[in-house]
């Protein structure tokens, strides 16, 4: 079976469902989503005029949408993002080279796609292409072998997967039943002496809300510097933070070395921004955090990713897949691997607001109770035709 074509094109973000005003029109809202207009601290949160939002400096880029033909007609759809730079690399370079390859070897697709993109790296966007026809030829695989990817990868590691809930609307993801839950931070580094006061404040309150006995976890994205992360670490060590994530800039491995120095007894989490199992290979090595974090639509797929947990786990590191329960591949492959005990499901839609209605993969399975059970249909189960998928095109 060989490899058609591959085309790649912009779509609507698959985990971005009904919105607010639908959801409010239903009656299901009960207030506006943490979302709406909470500010978040960031890499660009110095810069007063990009300060409050991160949409106003995120939001220009659609979704990418995959899809691998092989030559008896069958397909298999993947997703990534970064819009149309993302789509120019596959459509104009990499997906032309891989024409008439075996579309069932996926390792070899893989090891040629990091070769492919080697002259302008295959981190960053070129890893993100890279993601997009992984997860789209590990689909295409499971729906010729009548297998669900997970079987493909080993089998289920567990019969349900728990979930933590990522989000601010703390409340809402306890009435879920969630047993653990992540906060975004608000202030950072750029906001002086006065963030450490009003993160304390926020972080405390969260853990008043939800009691001693569920867990509490605090994402940083990538806003901090080593002072403000270690002070703020002491503040909150009252609270018990799980896990601390995303302190800084992703590529300062140096920071990270002297991060993981000064606070030997908070678990750091990180990982979402790192690209190609190389980077990750060189946190293990220096054990600069004791979970990664990487995104499979970003770090290379659905193959990236077994190599990063191979490496994780045999360091002893724990590896949970940034927003992996909110997509079917991020599903399959945290069911499937040993490392991933835990899984993140990020809430976006509106207090009261069905978890089902907040993506639009009509075949996937969302958190009950803070757990998962996986779908077991061929591929990655997204329930899809592609009839679906060319009504997400932009």
């Amino acid at each position: 079976m060989k490899i058609k074509s591959i085309e790649a094109f912009a779509i609507t973000n698959p985990i971005a469902g009904g919105t607010y005003e639908e959801a409010k029109q239903k009656g299901t809202a009960r207030r506006p989503p943490w979302t709406k207009d909470a500010e978040v601290a960031n890499p660009m949160s110095r810069y007063p005029r990009y300060k409050a939002l991160r949409a106003s400096w995120l939001s220009s880029f659609p979704a990418v949408g995959v899809i691998v033909t092989a030559d008896d007609g069958s397909w298999g759809f993947g997703t990534t993002g970064y819009g149309q730079p993302t789509i120019s690399l596959i459509n104009d370079h990499i997906g032309p080279l891989l024409e008439g390859e075996n579309a069932l070897a996926t390792e070899k697709l893989y090891d040629m796609m990091m070769r492919i993109t080697s002259p302008y790296s295959p981190s960053g966007l070129g890893s993100y292409a890279i993601s997009g026809i992984d997860l789209a030829l590990w689909d295409l695989k499971g729906k010729v072998l009548k297998l669900p990817v997970y079987e493909l990868a080993g089998g289920a590691a567990r019969d349900s997967q728990f979930c933590y809930a990522t989000g601010n609307d703390t409340d809402w993801h306890m009435e879920l039943g969630f047993k653990a839950t992540k906060l975004a931070c608000p202030y950072g580094t750029a906001d002086g002496l006065e963030a450490l006061d009003k993160n304390e404040a926020f972080v405390g309150k969260a853990r008043e809300l939800i009691g001693p006995h569920v867990e509490l976890m605090l994402d940083c994205w990538m806003a901090f510097d080593v002072e403000f992360a270690v002070r703020l670490a002491h503040r909150l060590r009252p609270f018990n933070l799980k896990w601390m994530e995303d302190c800084l800039i992703p590529e300062d491995h140096t920071s990270h070395k002297a991060l993981r120095e000064r606070l030997p007894w908070q678990t750091i989490a990180t990982g979402e921004h790192w690209y190609t199992p190389y980077t990750f290979f060189e946190a293990a090595k220096d054990r600069v955090a004791d979970i990664f974090q990487p995104d499979i639509h970003w770090v290379g797929g659905f193959t990236a990713c077994q190599k990063i947990a191979a490496i994780a786990e045999y360091a002893g590191i724990d590896m949970y897949c940034h927003a992996g329960m909110n997509t079917p591949y991020g599903q399959h492959f945290t069911i499937a691997s040993t490392a991933s005990k835990w899984g993140e499901f990020f809430v976006g839609g509106a207090p009261g607001q069905p978890l089902k209605e907040t993506n639009n993969y009509p075949g996937m399975a969302v958190p009950v109770n803070g757990q998962v059970v996986v779908s077991d249909e061929p591929g990655f189960g997204h329930g899809l035709s592609k009839q679906a998928i060319e009504a997400m095109a932009l």
